[in-house]
């Protein structure tokens, strides 16, 4: 478990996994993430790579192999995560490929993360690095899963969250059976910007939005006013989850999602995946901001 805080907010970190699992007020210790209460669902903040979601059967195919990964892929709970930085105000974690990996994702890279505090926000970086001499494809994303209600003596549906632009947006159905796209299509935002959210709005799995307009997402109180705000601009799709009747949502910035029902499960080709060519780098970024008024 690793920590550092500002005058304003204080993070705490786990090595297994590079998993945040705290971010509350220094001067008034109001906790935003959830609890990862296994009951119900045993997870902080999951860091999603090589894969977002499900793969048809578990596997994929790479240059006529066929590969297992699990639901994901397998940076969280992965103990070969190390700290390489630490400063007052940053914590730096990196992945290189191993004898391990390597029977799941046929490609040598190094995955750094790092989370670094800025007054109210915390920003994490991801960064992959492609060691090969091939080109690598993968999917990389966020899974944080926030309290809500953060509050006590508020309810689940005193909440609601804020897109940054008028949407008309649809979600893409889930299968519920092995979690992989179907071709159903259900209409969500319909010129608003605005999702009030309710304990059966999961009832059919994540939403999950290929195209939205927004690069910003805000939870916000109906009584107490805006409480966080994702900012995820280099994150061209989002997905939003909980489990029903769950006092948590998840705010997951993607790039890549999981995989669709017709796929021909050959990776270079799957819907969303990255591209990048032998020793070079990636990097994308997404933040979240605790509003200061719940932090004073």
């Amino acid at each position: 478990m690793y920590q550092i805080s500002n005058k304003l907010i204080k993070i705490a970190v786990k090595k297994i996994g590079a998993e945040l699992y705290e971010i509350s007020s220094v001067k008034n210790k109001t906790a935003f993430m959830w609890d990862a209460d296994p009951t119900i669902w045993g997870s902080f903040a999951p860091n999603l790579f090589p894969i977002i979601g499900a793969l048809k059967n578990n596997e994929y195919i790479v240059e006529g192999k066929t590969y297992n990964m699990p639901k994901h892929g397998f940076i969280r709970h992965n103990s070969y995560i190390k700290l390489i930085e630490k400063t007052d105000s940053s914590l730096k974690f990196q992945l290189e490929y191993n004898q391990e990996s390597l029977k799941m994702f046929p490609f040598k890279f190094c995955y750094n993360i790092q989370f670094s505090l800025e007054e109210n926000i915390l920003h994490i970086h991801h960064e992959v690095k492609n060691l090969d001499n091939k080109p690598m494809f993968f999917s990389i994303g966020g899974h944080p899963a926030f309290k809500c209600p953060v509050y006590e003596n508020e309810k689940y549906s005193d909440y609601n969250l804020r897109f940054e632009f008028t949407e008309t947006a649809e979600t893409y159905l889930l299968n519920l059976e092995n979690g992989l796209l179907t071709n159903q299509k259900e209409l969500v935002l319909d010129k608003s910007n605005t999702l009030d959210l309710n304990y059966s709005l999961f009832n059919k799995d994540a939403l999950v939005f290929k195209d939205l307009k927004s690069r910003k997402i805000t939870l916000n109180s109906k009584n107490k006013g805006d409480i966080i705000t994702i900012n995820y601009a280099d994150f061209p799709h989002l997905g939003i989850w909980a489990k029903p009747n769950a006092d948590y949502v998840c705010i997951e910035p993607w790039i890549g999602y999981t995989d669709l029902e017709t796929t021909n499960q050959q990776l270079p080709s799957k819907e969303g995946i990255i591209t990048l060519e032998a020793s070079s780098n990636f990097k994308a970024k997404y933040s979240i901001e605790i509003h200061k008024a719940h932090v004073v």
